[in-house]
């Protein structure tokens, strides 16, 4: 559970572009999570990101005793909420489930570059992807701990 959140700050700028100016015209009236390609694509840079996360050794530590499965399915729902789609988060709140895990600003930082890497590998669009890291970005005070 304690990947759960670490990855959910991150977890997250999902999937698929932003492409031309004709595209991104189209797009203005999309929600981020229809612009990101629904739950499937949202589903598929969350199982990209968590693989990312367990070989990554800077932070991999975090999420040793972590059910994968439930992290998952939490960071697929948070991350479709956040972006305008259908699903409901029911998981904890990032304060809840970092409290006393003394997640450090690097650790976060690498999470954020997993993150990155896994959005990048499905060609997740600048636009969406800074625009998720937006909606994200300020879970970043509930997970860290020490500067």
């Amino acid at each position: 559970m304690k990947m759960q959140s670490v990855v959910s700050m991150a977890v997250l700028s999902l999937v698929l572009m932003a492409g031309s100016a004709c595209a991104a015209n189209q797009d203005q009236g999309k929600s981020l999570y229809d612009r990101l390609g629904g739950k499937g694509a949202i589903t598929a840079v969350v199982e990209t990101f968590v693989g990312n996360v367990g070989g990554d050794k800077r932070i991999n530590g975090y999420f040793a005793s972590t059910d994968l499965g439930k992290l998952k399915m939490h960071l697929v729902n948070q991350i479709c909420e956040a972006s305008g789609g259908p699903c409901k988060y029911t998981g904890r709140t990032m304060k809840q489930t970092h409290a006393g895990m003394g997640v450090h600003d690097a650790a976060f930082g690498h999470l954020v570059e997993d993150l990155v890497a896994a959005l990048d590998h499905h060609k997740v669009g600048k636009r969406e992807k800074d625009e998720l890291l937006g909606v994200l970005g300020p879970m970043k005070s509930d997970i860290v701990e020490k500067k």
